[in-house]
């Protein structure tokens, strides 16, 4: 093995971009962050590709620069998995808007989409339901609304937002089988683009690019990038792609027994499995399915779509400025560590897995006038909770394991009430790494393997994915039973009335 390399790894996320460089210990060297800014389109939040690019362009310049850093290596990029545009193959120019991932003007494509075949069928092939958020519902709202960009003469090839990176890097197009899955134009059952699904819409398989296993080298840094970086000549790119499943790579949970909680705006669940096909009881279970970074694993996923994003709701409706974090960690540390109560509901974005509706609307139950802002802070967290048991049992149900130790990543970590009302809730271990940016150390250990510094990629997880200093959050027991309670006869048992009511047209 090679001395003092290092593995730089890219992050393009929602509404933040990162760079990091981690050594071949998996230590963190150096992190840079940007925002992820959207520019109005047609009156729709899109990204603009060339102020995306300048933004980690300049993030990279940065960590590669750190005095006493070790020499690149590896480039492993990951990011949110279902933005993306057109580009031209040959001149690399933008040929449509940079669509995100929760733009709603996909609606009816994706309505269209959804009456051309059995969604059970379509489920087997992609591991899929239909959502305006995936690739093809995308590609037709541009065959709409920018045909020019399809029939301009030039070479249009599809790109999510790691491939778009990936692509500035090596002039190389080319996707992974994550987010390749995530277009609904791929199948995941035979690891190929769906040829026949993709002509019925009029659109040209050409459109999409190569896909290939998650860490194999896309292409190397063209000899002008490395320059203006500040990188070696001819260092290998590759594409970790969807961000959730690198996160698991790096978080360790990379086998049947064990799962990954990722605590964001949107809060996602992750398992994995191993290849096989998919059932009726996969596809009623309201999971998403995918290939897995690591070869021959498959991914099943569920999210609680507005989870910390309801906390970020709350916090600003309690103060005309938004309460600060500090304030909110100063009130939960007042409250009476009793449940408090009060259910709450986190569908302010609709529900996501195990009953996946968008229709679904948030609700406080159980309010009383002695209830202060600092309860209903923790009744929101309570609320997130009582959902990600829901989705529990639901994984448990259709994986035969009950998964009593998770490991939990991403910025809700940062709130110990929270992970304490959790663990309480599921009577469950909750285990929090030490190193945070687990995607990001997800796409280095990808690159790490691809680069021959290490010979596998099990070899690269264990070298850089440090167990030591691990946060652990163990369950209340006297706490479990109170709110066993409150969910079994609370917020279970009023589930199907709070969705019933969201579906009134009242108005």
């Amino acid at each position: 093995m090679g001395q003092g390399k290092g593995f730089l790894a890219v992050d393009v996320g929602t509404t933040h971009s990162k760079a990091a460089l981690f050594g071949e210990d998996g230590a963190l060297v150096h992190i840079a962050m940007c925002h992820t800014d959207t520019v109005t389109y047609r009156d729709m939040e899109v990204y603009d590709p060339e102020a995306l690019w300048n933004g980690i362009a300049g993030l990279i310049r940065e960590v590669v620069s750190v005095p006493g850093a070790p020499q690149v290596a590896g480039i492993g990029i990951t990011s949110m998995a279902e933005s993306g545009l057109l580009v031209d193959r040959d001149t690399g120019k933008a040929l449509s808007p940079f669509i995100p991932w929760f733009s709603p003007v996909t609606q009816p494509q994706a309505e269209h989409i959804a009456a051309q075949a059995d969604p059970f069928d379509r489920f087997v092939a992609s591991g899929l339901k239909p959502s305006p958020k995936y690739g093809l519902p995308k590609l037709l709202w541009i065959q709409e609304h920018v045909p020019e960009a399809l029939n301009g003469g030039g070479r249009p090839v599809w790109l999510s937002a790691s491939d778009y990176i990936a692509f500035r890097l090596t002039g190389q197009a080319a996707t992974d089988y994550t987010l390749a899955a995530r277009t609904y134009a791929y199948r995941i059952d035979e690891k190929r683009w769906d040829e026949d699904w993709i002509r019925h819409f009029g659109l040209d398989p050409a459109i999409f690019p190569e896909a290939q296993r998650s860490g194999e080298i896309v292409g190397r840094v063209l000899s002008d990038r490395a320059g203006a970086f500040g990188l070696p000549s001819e260092v290998p790119v590759v594409i970790g792609g969807h961000d959730h499943v690198c996160s698991a790579l790096a978080a360790g949970a990379v086998t049947p027994e064990t799962m990954m909680d990722s605590m964001g705006t949107a809060e996602t669940l992750v398992g994995m499995m191993g290849q096989r096909a998919l059932t009726r009881d996969d596809y009623e279970s309201g999971f998403s399915f995918g290939a897995h970074v690591v070869p021959d694993a498959m991914f099943w996923m569920g999210s609680i779509t507005f989870s910390g994003g309801s906390v970020e709701w709350l916090r600003g409706q309690l103060n005309d400025n938004g309460l600060s974090y500090e304030q909110i960690l100063s009130l939960l540390a007042g409250c009476k560590q009793e449940p408090t109560g009060v259910l709450f509901y986190p569908y302010l974005s609709g529900s996501g897995a195990p009953k996946r509706d968008a229709k679904a609307k948030a609700a406080f139950i159980g309010l009383q006038a002695a209830h202060t802002r600092a309860e209903l802070i923790k009744a929101v967290l309570e609320g997130t909770a009582y959902e990600m048991e829901f989705m529990r049992e639901a994984a448990a149900k259709l994986t035969g394991k009950r998964h009593e130790r998770v490991t939990v990543v991403g910025g809700g970590t940062k709130n110990r009430f929270w992970l304490e009302i959790k663990a309480s809730v599921s009577d469950v271990t909750l285990l929090v790494p030490k190193q945070h940016e687990t995607a990001l150390l997800g796409a280095a250990i990808l690159a790490a393997a691809a680069s021959g510094v290490y010979g596998t990629l099990d070899e690269a997880r264990t070298s850089m994915a440090s167990q030591e200093g691990i946060t652990q959050y163990s369950p209340d027991a006297n706490l479990h039973q109170k709110y066993r309670t409150l969910y079994e006869n609370g917020y279970l048992a009023l589930q199907e009335p709070i969705r019933a009511f969201s579906k009134l047209k009242l108005y």
